[in-house]
This record gives structure tokens, sequence and C-alpha cells, in this order.
């Protein structure tokens, strides 16, 4: 029975994988908002009330594609930290940063998903949390690890005003981070710009405006690092 049952099994994952497989085609080609179960079982020949045995709407299938995307580009974020350890902090940093902005142009359709226009109609679930925080948790560690080795100073400026730390003060708890609160202030702000940087370059707003792409990249991530105070 156990033979029978993994083989069931098997064949589950074959079929879910070449769902998925489908839906990241129709998402490059008719963008998210168009995504359709039915057109994804007709490419598959399959009937549509069989798709519905393995995602019973729409959105449980953009859901699906979401968190694989999520955790490829976190899978890709943390590779680049662990390959990078012992080296200088900066240099942790702009090897994170890198992966990320390799990652996303090699899959822009994939990108576009996580950090494009939002789907219309289409809400993330509460445990899409997990999966989103993995990169910005790679980010985090390298200010950690500057941290723990005396290489992280406090980034300059104003006190922050009372609402943002209230902020701050509620992403330490919520991701268990010890740093100083101007240094998590910057972390969130640096982690938003990596992925503005990246975002004008997978959708082309750099087309004739930046040709040095790589060099204009690092010297961007250098220049965010030292915001975080490495």
């Amino acid at each position: 029975m156990s033979v029978i049952r993994g083989a069931r099994e098997r064949a589950r994952l074959e079929v879910t994988a070449a769902i998925k497989q489908e839906a990241r085609r129709q998402l490059a080609v008719e963008g998210a908002s168009r995504l359709s179960l039915r057109a994804v079982a007709r490419e598959l020949g399959m009937v549509s009330s069989a798709l519905y045995r393995y995602f019973p709407s729409r959105d449980d299938l953009l859901t699906a594609l979401i968190v694989d995307a999520y955790d490829a580009l976190g899978t890709t974020a943390e590779e680049a930290l662990a390959d990078t350890e012992g080296a200088v902090p900066v240099e942790r940093w702009k090897a994170v940063c890198r992966a990320i902005r390799a990652w996303a142009l090699a899959h822009p359709h994939e990108y576009a998903l996580l950090y494009g226009s939002p789907v219309p109609g289409y809400s993330a679930p509460q445990d899409m949390v997990v999966p989103a925080s993995r990169v910005g948790r790679a980010l985090i560690e390298v200010a950690r690890d500057a941290h723990r080795r005396g290489r992280l100073d406090l980034p300059a400026g104003e006190p922050l005003p009372d609402a943002v730390r209230t902020d701050v003060e509620r992403l330490a708890a919520d991701m268990l981070v010890e740093l100083p609160e101007p240094v998590l202030a910057g972390l969130t702000a640096a982690w938003s710009q990596v992925f503005g940087l990246v975002g004008f370059e997978v959708f082309g707003h750099f087309d004739h405006l930046v040709e040095a792409r790589d060099e204009f990249f690092d010297h961007a991530c250098v220049r965010l690092a030292h915001q975080v105070g490495i």
C-alpha cells in the first residue's frame, strides 16, 4: 500500500509542477491579472475540474507561484550571504544585493509578480510573511555580523520621530532582531531602495539614462550600506 501511495504522491507532485510551469509561461505572455485556470488546464490537456483538485482557485495558484518566487529569491540571497562568510561587511552587503539583482534580471516576470503592480482582486494570505522576509533577513544578517565585529556605526542624522521608533520597535520584535533603532530604520529604507534600483532596471526605467548598470548598482549599494552604518 505504501508503494501505491508513494507513486500517487510522485504523480501529484509532477502534475503540480507542470501546472505551475505552464502558469509561469502564461504570466510571461499575459501577465498575472489575466492568469486563468481554464487556460492552464487547456494547455496541459486537462479538464478544468481535474486542475481544481490541485488549485481550487486562481488565487491559490497565484499564491503558490508567489511563494515559489519568494523562496527562490530568498535562497539566492542566503547563498550569497553564506558564500561571503568572513568577508568584510560591505562586501557581504554588495554580494547579497548583486544576487538579488541577478535573480531579478534572470526572472523578470516572477520579479514583477512579487514587486510589480498588485494583481486586481488578489489578497495575499498571512503565511506569505515568512518567505517574503527571507531577503530582508539576509540583509539584516549582514548588519548583525558587522555589529558583532564592531564594524557598524550608528547612521548620522536627526533622532527618529516617535512614530518611526514605534514602527522600528515592532519590526525588531517581529523579526527578533537586536540592533540599534537607527540601524533598523536605515535597513528598512535601504531594503526598499535596493528593490527600487532593481525594479527601475527590470522595468526599463534606466533605458537611455544609465548605461554602466553594474558599476552604478554597486556604487548605489555601497552608499546604501553606509546609510545603514556598514
